[in-house]
């Protein structure tokens, strides 16, 4: 990777250059930056769309997510207000455009975007995705973890290790990180779940967890708990290893993020929503994903909001660390 700086290409454009409501709608203004574009190369982080929800159970949508997503992102300024950080000063940052699933066939979309995550991995780029429903992250792991396992942080109200749906169904939002576990993509005794909530159908996924020395923090404990307590634990477990962040929108209430497809009561507010993405500082994310805004049930916009803007502090932190490994080389 070639990293030219300073030249202006990978900054997002102003509001004060072009009004928020004008322009073509990249992930937070960012160049377009294609595979075949000549300055892919240079690319540190890459924002890409997963705009697909073969594997959706209940309320369909997600495959919206991506298009609404960047939409909203053109309220994301340059500079974090709440760290300071300024993640486009830090690394070289792109929207590499969408996975183009195939909406006829499961297992076909699945191989399609292992090969794209494939390409993304092969050329040093970090990725960041926004989804998409739950299902997208398990080719997304195929791709990262394809060397070696990775430690995993997972906010959401469900575990998604459940094994099959319907009697015959074993790649769906509900399976996902079961599937990751069997392959041997996630280190489970380096996997953590924080925000586990709402009614069950029995305690098969969560017997799974136990079995595999998964940590599962549920709602009451993180509640009790508080932030700061909760993810100095998450830190802890996942070490300083390579780690793959993975943030379901439905983690958070629905009060404030109702336009997702299976929500569940009782979440954090958006502050703390915000804030969990903030604490995972210090670790070494090598790769991210936001999934689950459903754009027909969020006529106002707010779900795409918020986890636009999870997707900017989770970007923060990647920059930070990109920042960090580039001034000690």
């Amino acid at each position: 990777m070639v990293v030219q700086r300073n030249d202006g290409f990978f900054a997002p454009v102003s509001g004060f250059d072009l009004p928020r409501f004008a322009g073509i709608p990249t992930f937070m203004r960012l160049p377009h930056v294609p595979f075949a574009h000549e300055r892919f190369g240079e690319v540190e982080i890459g924002l890409i769309g997963a705009p697909w929800d073969g594997g959706t159970t209940n309320r369909p949508g997600p495959r919206h997510g991506p298009r609404q997503l960047r939409d909203l992102s053109t309220m994301i300024r340059a500079m974090n207000g709440a760290t300071w950080v300024a993640p486009f000063e830090l690394a070289n940052c792109a929207d590499l455009g969408d996975v183009a699933p195939n909406p006829a066939d499961l297992m076909d979309s699945l191989a399609r975007m292992e090969a794209f995550y494939d390409r993304v991995m092969a050329a040093g780029v970090l990725p960041l995705t926004g989804g998409g429903d739950h299902l997208c992250s398990l080719p997304i792991l195929r791709a990262v973890a394809k060397r070696r396992a990775v430690g995993m942080i997972q906010f959401d109200s469900h575990t998604d290790l459940n094994d099959i749906y319907f009697g015959t169904s074993k790649y769906n939002h509900g399976t996902p990180f079961r599937r990751a576990v069997e392959e041997g993509l996630i280190d489970p005794k380096r996997y953590c779940l924080i925000g586990i909530r709402g009614t069950a159908y029995g305690r098969a996924d969560w017997d799974f967890a136990a079995a595999n020395g998964i940590r599962i923090i549920p709602i009451g404990e993180f509640h009790a708990r508080g932030v700061e307590d909760v993810m100095a634990e998450v830190r802890e477990i996942v070490g300083q290893g390579d780690t793959y962040v993975t943030y379901d929108i439905d983690f958070v209430d629905p009060t404030f993020a109702p336009g997702t497809g299976t929500p569940e009561v009782g979440g954090p507010n958006s502050w703390v929503a915000l804030q969990v993405a903030r604490l995972l500082k210090g670790v070494n994310i090598v790769g991210a994903d936001l999934v689950e805004v459903s754009p027909p049930f969020d006529a106002s916009g707010g779900t795409a909001w918020l986890g636009i803007s999870i997707m900017f502090e989770m970007l923060c932190v990647m920059a930070e660390r990109v920042g960090a490994l580039r001034e000690k080389a």
